[in-house]
């Protein structure tokens, strides 16, 4: 086969309801049970899984001809080593360009919508019909790139871990974390729901949700107008991050003044953690893949020395 170039091309893919629902209930016909006895669509499962199935086969077939590809599941991404050279291309929804940009250092990402008619996909430009004259162009180094920040928490533990959107740092159960927080010269004692740190690219998910829940607060309370969604966005290639304190509450031991505020290379946020058991950090909303915080675990958070290439 006479290919275009002997980069490795990389396919994230991710299983559908359908994959997971099989892997639980061991046969298709037991899954389908269970969905429609509760009044679901076990159909709609259907349908998501042939068109994905059938956008893999599509993309796999485009791909073959450029390059040498290899299929990635998103399962494997943590322990997935990447090459210097590789060109990466995540076919599925938004979480699945984030959760795999946060594991590349350089290397181009192309976000590709599997299913237009089902997601709108504010981190997928490209659909698997216009791929191969995108990839042509990245291959060629004439698709423009655009910089992603990233964020990155760093344990006195030596553990460590990365974001594209957000980081959260708290108790893994609905149970209130105890913490320090310090910035600059401003240090407190908290008891609170957790910290979220949000980056550019993040702006306009968690981060958005929160700056529009504290401002419809108090402009409810009459202590404030109300903040325009599009004032909370920063841009992705930002050299800074936002940190958000959830539901402060303030006591004869905690503070409730240093709840919100601007992370910087030269002004880190550091959290130490007071928690006995349970407190984590976690990243992009993928509670699973988790770092323990508990006492004694120290948390220094700033922009990640690497950065996230998305192709657009």
């Amino acid at each position: 086969m006479n290919r275009l170039t002997e980069t490795k091309i990389l396919l994230v893919v991710r299983a559908t309801r359908l994959a997971e629902l099989k892997a639980r209930f061991a046969t298709k016909a037991q899954a389908r049970f269970y969905v429609e006895r509760l009044g679901g669509d076990f159909g709609d499962c259907e349908r998501e899984d042939a068109t994905y199935q059938e956008a893999i086969r599509r993309a796999r077939q485009t791909l073959g001809e450029l390059g040498r590809v290899q299929l990635v599941q998103r399962s494997f991404l943590p322990n997935f080593v990447f090459g210097a050279r590789d060109v990466v291309v995540a076919l599925g929804q938004d979480g699945l360009v984030a959760n795999t940009l946060k594991y590349l250092d350089g290397q181009p990402l192309v976000g590709v919508n599997p299913d237009p008619q089902r997601y709108d996909g504010q981190l997928l430009p490209f659909h698997v019909a216009n791929l191969d004259t995108v990839m042509r162009e990245v291959l060629r180094g004439g698709r423009r790139k655009r910089e992603v920040t990233m964020a990155e928490a760093s344990l006195n533990t030596g553990l460590g871990l990365c974001a594209v959107n957000d980081l959260f740092i708290g108790m893994k159960s609905h149970g209130s974390a105890r913490y320090r927080i310090t910035l600059g010269t401003a240090a407190e004692n908290h008891s609170s729901s957790g910290v979220i740190v949000s980056t550019g690219l993040g702006s306009t998910g968690w981060f958005k949700s929160l700056m529009a829940g504290a401002s419809a607060v108090a402009v409810a309370a009459g202590r404030a107008s109300a903040i325009a969604a599009e004032e909370s966005s920063f841009p992705w290639e930002s050299p800074h991050l936002f940190f958000t304190v959830r539901e402060p509450f303030p006591s004869g031991t905690t503070g409730a003044a240093l709840v919100f505020g601007k992370v910087t290379a030269r002004q880190p946020l550091v959290i130490e953690s007071q928690m006995g058991g349970n407190g984590v950090i976690f990243s992009d909303g993928i509670e699973e893949d988790f770092i323990e915080f508990n006492s004694g675990s120290k948390a220094t958070i700033t922009l990640a020395n690497r950065r996230g290439m998305l192709v657009v």
